[in-house]
């Protein structure tokens, strides 16, 4: 498989001198959805961040598509658990932010940004403004808003999290293929959550992160077709072993 999105040998340590995670390795292929999963403490939204280089990782070395990244890119983009808009501005003007560096025509920002929210379902309310959008629609905006900047790799720190589950539910159900979409140019997207359904529900691969400092210490391979049924014996099988792998002390 063509690899997108690759981290070896990360390390963060905090100024005060804590080693939040050490050594972690962990790749990304195209049309890959890759999970990360851990217990509280364990610096996942660290890791993501250190991935982007918002937060420049204090050892190791990450690469997309071979070349090495060592600053913030617009290739690679986060979305935060806390769902961050404008409220004074509209969804279209909220999507073209993330156009703004580019100094294209205004004509042609507005035209990517009204691609971006057809694309996840929300054209017919570009107009609206966030205070007049559920929490699902405010967070199908903010993927409009980094697919408008083209990246080829999406962070997804909890989505999910702020959303209430009937909210939460229906956007897990269409999010693989909003991001996954022809018309999008992302190749691989990154999840970070708490919740071990969600995870089996969608990712490809997932890595566990266990320890102080955290490491990786298992990769599973989620062999399961999609759309996920998370009733079936086969879907709890998964879930059962990362509870396991999160749980239980090794050696």
């Amino acid at each position: 498989m063509e690899k997108v999105l690759e981290c070896r040998g990360l390390s963060y340590t905090y100024p005060s001198g804590k080693v939040v995670f050490k050594d972690i390795d962990l790749m990304t292929c195209k049309g890959e959805l890759v999970g990360i999963v851990g217990p509280t403490g364990t610096g996942k939204s660290t890791l993501v961040r250190s991935i982007a280089h918002l937060i420049p990782p204090t050892s190791g070395h990450v690469f997309l598509e071979g070349v090495e990244v060592t600053h913030p890119s617009p290739s690679i983009a986060l979305i935060h658990q806390s769902i961050a808009t404008f409220p004074w501005m509209t969804a279209i003007d909220n999507v073209k932010l993330s156009l703004r560096s580019e100094k294209l025509p205004d004509a042609e920002a507005t035209g990517i940004a009204e691609r971006m929210l057809d694309l996840v379902g929300l054209g017919e309310s570009k107009d609206l403004y966030p205070k007049e959008m559920s929490g699902g629609m405010r967070q199908k905006m903010t993927i409009a808003r980094a697919l408008a900047a083209s990246p080829l790799v999406l962070l997804l720190d909890e989505p999910f999290v702020y959303l209430d589950e009937i909210s939460a539910e229906s956007l897990r159900r269409e999010i693989y293929a909003l991001i996954f979409n022809p018309e999008s140019t992302l190749k691989s997207a990154v999840l970070v959550s708490h919740n071990l359904r969600e995870v089996v529900e969608l990712a490809d691969r997932i890595y566990i992160l266990r320890g102080a400092p955290a490491k990786v210490v298992d990769e599973i391979k989620v062999d399961l077709p999609r759309p996920r049924n998370d009733r079936t014996s086969e879907f709890m099988e998964y879930v059962d072993r990362l509870h396991s792998d999160l749980t239980v002390k090794k050696g």
